[in-house]
C-alpha cells in the first residue's frame, strides 16, 4: 500500500508545463454546460465547482452551471451523469468518493460508467476542531478517545475522509464513532456546536470559519506540511502513520468526442495558469495537478485498484 501511494504521489507531482493564456474563449459545441456534484451546497466539490465556473468562461465559449445531486454517497450524481448524452454538455466533479461508493455499495452506475476527462488539483485533507473546545493537538483528541468513545465527523460513508478517519482509528488504537454527513457544511456546524470532537475535510470548506478564528486545524493527512499552513503538523508527524491525498477533476459519460476533450485539455491548462484563479485556489490550499484526458483514465484505474486492495485488506469488501 505504501509503495502504491508513493506511485500515486509521483503522478500528483506532474507539472503544468509551458502554458499560454488564450485571448478568446475556445469554441465549444454547447452554449450551456452542467457540472454535477454529489456535494451539498458549501461542501468541498460544490465550492470547487462554483469557484471554477467564475473563470472557465474566459477559456471555453459556454455558460457553466452547477447542479447538486445528493444521495447515495454520490451514487445518484454518478447515475445522473452516466445517463447523460456523451456530447460534452454534462460532467461530474470527480473525487475519491465516486471510487469508494462504487466499491462499497455496488450502485447501478459506477466509476467505470464514466469517462475521466481531466484532473485539476490535489487537495489537502485536514483534521479540525472548534477553537473554544478542549483539543489543542491531535494527541488530545486521541487521548479522549482512549478514555471514552469520541465522535469524529467525516463526509459521506463512501469518502476518502471516512477512510482517513478509519485509518486514523486503526493507527491510534481507538474506537471513536465516525459520524458521516452528505456535505462538509453540516459537519462543520456539528464540530462548532460541540456535537463532534473533530471533523475531517478540506480547507476550502472551512475558510470563512478559519478566518473568523472559530475553528483550528490540528493536522493534515498530506505527506508533508501544507506550505500555506506551515504551523499545522502532518498526521504522521503527530505519531500516526496515515498519509492520504485527494484528487479533484472532471468526468463525463463514456464516449466523449475528441473535439470536446481537446478543448478541455487546453482550457484547463490555461485556467490553472490564470493569475486571478491561481490567487484564489492558492488561498484555498489547492495544489495544481493537471492530468490530461489521455492520462487521466490510467490515474483513476490505478487509484481504484489501490483502493480496492486496501478495502479488501481491511475486510470492508470481499
Amino acid at each position: 500500500m505504501r509503495k502504491t501511494l508513493t506511485g500515486l504521489l509521483a503522478v500528483l507531482a506532474l507539472g503544468l508545463g509551458t502554458l499560454s493564456l488564450n485571448a478568446e474563449p475556445l469554441a465549444y459545441p454547447h452554449k450551456v454546460v452542467t457540472l454535477v456534484t454529489h456535494s451539498s451546497p458549501g461542501g468541498g466539490s460544490d465550492v470547487f465547482l462554483r469557484e471554477l465556473t467564475k473563470y472557465l468562461g474566459k477559456y471555453i465559449g459556454a455558460t457553466f452551471i452547477v447542479e447538486n445531486v445528493q444521495g447515495g454517497s454520490g451514487a445518484k450524481a454518478v447515475a445522473r451523469v452516466a445517463a447523460a448524452p456523451a456530447d460534452g454538455s454534462v460532467f461530474y466533479a470527480t473525487t475519491p468518493t465516486y471510487i469508494y461508493t462504487s466499491l462499497l455499495s455496488k450502485p447501478s452506475a459506477t466509476y467505470k460508467d464514466l469517462e475521466p476527462l481531466v484532473n485539476l488539483f490535489a487537495d489537502s485533507e485536514v483534521i479540525y476542531t472548534r477553537t473554544d473546545g478542549p483539543f489543542n493537538t491531535l494527541q488530545d483528541v486521541i487521548d479522549k478517545a482512549k478514555k471514552e468513545r469520541g465522535r469524529w465527523g467525516a463526509a459521506n460513508p463512501a469518502s476518502l475522509e471516512r477512510q482517513a478517519a478509519e485509518q486514523l482509528k486503526r493507527a491510534a488504537g481507538v474506537n471513536a464513532a465516525i459520524v458521516t454527513h452528505e456535505g462538509g457544511g453540516d459537519m462543520m456546524l456539528n464540530v462548532m456546536n460541540g456535537t463532534l470532537d473533530i471533523g475531517i475535510g478540506e480547507i476550502q470548506e472551512l475558510r470563512s470559519q478559519l478566518a473568523a478564528g472559530k475553528i483550528r486545524l490540528l493536522a493534515t493527512f498530506n505527506p508533508e506540511r501544507i506550505p500555506e499552513k506551515p504551523e499545522v503538523p502532518t498526521v504522521k508527524e503527530s505519531g500516526f502513520d496515515v498519509t492520504l491525498v485527494k484528487f479533484r477533476g472532471l468526468a463525463g459519460p463514456k464516449g466523449l468526442p475528441d473535439n470536446v476533450t481537446k478543448v478541455w485539455d487546453e482550457a484547463i491548462k490555461n485556467v490553472l495558469a490564470d493569475p486571478d484563479y491561481k490567487a484564489r485556489y492558492t488561498e484555498e490550499v489547492l495544489v495544481p495537478n493537471y492530468i490530461p484526458h489521455a492520462q487521466y483514465q490510467a490515474f483513476i484505474t490505478n487509484f481504484a485498484d489501490t483502493t480496492e486492495a486496501f478495502l479488501k485488506e481491511t475486510g470492508a469488501v470481499k
